[in-house]
């Protein structure tokens, strides 16, 4: 299932809080840090030679008999960094997780496009070679073409590829995972909180869209089973029973409110998508939080 032309237009209505001001160089629709010409008031300065007489304020002249430049903020593109979870395990489901993945993907890369902020889409396998898109939503069919070539194989390290994101600037850091990997799971969450510190480091707005199959959210299976890991093709054998299921809903519960913990205290946003869950009513009412609407 791929999002339709109603929902992207839709999604028209809504931009990405990025929590920080932009310092990028090129022209676009968030607030920088530099001072530039837009029409958003910003400040006054003493005039200097040089200084254009048109932003001259002639009222605070005749009030204090002294020049003053008015400034304004200037408007510059924002960055948008998108990492995309491509190992074997997010090509689990009936609904499968990683076509939830790239609709997810591609709805925020449209956010982002729409308002003419600068897009990179990271494959956290190929972390070296992202594709990156900007100047507005025509560049939007390229990126969901980029998606539709993704492979969902072997392992991917969330963690690394976070710390091998290159500098680029305050913006937001959108991750796309089932995050089921052990550094992640360990109950102190330490993994977990080294890499939301390492995004604040960098100056980022860190959004954990944790993704999940319907199966893996209510399990149904009982007996004895034969369960292969599809990244590393190891088995283990297990009786289910209904106390074995409990514990295994109680622990993904307790691994849910970790996330959602760390997330709280680092200024971050989580949100869980199951992918047996309306796809549209997920995107535009759960992750409202996120919109500048």
């Amino acid at each position: 299932m791929k999002p339709d032309v109603a929902f992207f237009e839709k999604l028209s209505r809504f931009r990405l809080n990025m929590g920080r001001k932009s310092s990028m160089n090129m022209s676009g629709n968030r607030k920088s840090l530099q001072k530039g010409s837009s029409t958003e008031f910003s400040d006054f300065r003493e005039y200097m030679p040089g200084d254009d007489l048109r932003r001259i304020d002639w009222n605070a002249y005749g009030r204090l008999d002294r020049l003053y430049i008015k400034e304004y903020m200037e408007e510059k593109e924002a960055v948008v960094s998108i990492l995309l979870d491509t190992s074997a395990s997010m090509d689990y489901g009936a609904a499968k997780k990683s076509e939830t993945a790239c609709m997810l993907a591609a709805a925020m890369a449209y956010l982002g496009l729409n308002n003419m902020d600068r897009v990179y889409l990271y494959d956290m396998k190929k972390m070296q070679s992202p594709f990156m898109a900007s100047g507005g939503k025509k560049a939007f069919p390229l990126m969901a073409d980029w998606l539709d070539k993704c492979v969902f194989e072997g392992v991917a390290d969330v963690e690394d590829a976070v710390r091998k994101l290159p500098p680029r600037g305050p913006g937001v850091t959108i991750i796309i995972s089932d995050f089921l990997q052990e550094s992640f799971i360990n109950p102190e969450g330490e993994g977990l909180r080294k890499m939301l510190r390492f995004l604040n480091y960098r100056k980022q707005k860190p959004v954990l869209l944790q993704v999940l199959s319907g199966e893996e959210l209510n399990v149904n299976l009982t007996g004895t089973r034969n369960l292969i890991d599809m990244e590393d093709e190891s088995t283990l054998r297990i009786t289910l029973d209904d106390s074995g299921i409990r514990a295994y809903e109680q622990a993904l519960q307790a691994f849910r409110t970790l996330l959602h913990k760390e997330c709280m205290k680092a200024n971050a946003f989580y949100a869980l998508c199951n992918t047996e869950k309306d796809f549209y009513q997920f995107v535009c009412n759960d992750l409202r939080m996120l919109y500048d609407i």
